[in-house]
């Protein structure tokens, strides 16, 4: 096996993987039971979104993904300081 040719497949080995991840998380993010677990599925969601982005720029060999992840990241940090501030203010049962 050559090199692109093994680079594709474990791409696509990765993508199966990651859509795994991505389901995984989801039924997480719907079923909770609480906030915190909620919260936590969707930082899950956003990570896999940033390596899907990443396996695709390998894909497409176009490194304008990349930039896409990094601004999914930023987005991402965003939200869980805001998630973070606002289940303390409310407080955990």
């Amino acid at each position: 096996m050559s090199g692109p040719d093994l680079v594709h497949l474990a791409s696509v080995g990765a993508l199966g993987a990651i859509t795994l991840g991505l389901i995984a998380a989801a039924t997480r993010l719907l079923l909770g039971p609480t906030l915190p677990d909620r919260v936590v599925a969707l930082e899950l969601l956003a990570t896999l979104m940033m390596g899907l982005a990443a396996v695709e720029s390998i894909l497409a060999d176009e490194p304008v993904f990349v930039d896409v992840a990094i601004v999914l990241s930023l987005v991402a940090f965003l939200g869980a300081v805001a998630f973070a501030r606002y289940i303390e203010r409310r407080g955990n049962p």
